[in-house]
């Protein structure tokens, strides 16, 4: 196979959310720091929602962001609390796809934390082929081309092959 065609894993993103200020965004800090290792940068409400009772500016998250060969160590440690099984309509047609673990307790060699109590969490995964930096480089950005382009079945492969996970209907 052409090596410009090959997949890989662009970046894979964790990040959980309150919804809310206060405590639980902390302990949502704490446990990003706690399952990737790294640093976790906190999130911001971008609207104002009387209803939700958010302005502008609320720090009401937190995400981490991994790449290389961390993303696919994190991924290989979380899939199995997913059951290695990721829904065909977690694919968003880009090369993108999504799951969310309900209890981080779910994952394995991850013990239960009190000062955290129970709490989930998100991973979106990017796919992309060699040569996208062409989309986002500063000199002369052009488009990637349809036939070079992550679809989702090109996605979907990738992941039950590389990653040996099932794609359930």
């Amino acid at each position: 196979m052409n090596e410009m065609k090959q997949i890989e894993i662009a970046k894979v993103t964790v990040n959980t959310s309150a919804g809310e200020v206060g405590d639980q965004v902390e302990k949502g800090f704490t446990l990003l720091e706690k399952l990737t290792g790294k640093q976790p940068v906190r999130t911001s409400s971008k609207d104002a929602s009387k209803t939700f009772g958010l302005r502008e500016g609320l720090n009401i998250g937190a995400k981490v962001t991994l790449r290389g060969e961390e993303a696919r160590e994190f991924l290989e440690k979380v899939l199995p609390a997913a059951d290695n099984q990721i829904s065909a309509e977690a694919f968003d047609g880009n090369g993108n796809f999504a799951f969310g673990i309900g209890e981080y307790i779910d994952v394995p060699g991850m013990d239960y934390d009190a000062d955290i109590g129970m709490k989930g969490f998100e991973v979106v995964v990017n796919l992309e082929r060699p040569g996208y930096r062409t989309k986002r480089r500063d000199h002369k950005p052009r488009e990637i081309g349809k036939d070079h382009k992550v679809d989702d079945e090109d996605a979907q492969e990738f992941v039950e092959e590389e990653l040996g996970a099932e794609v359930t209907q």
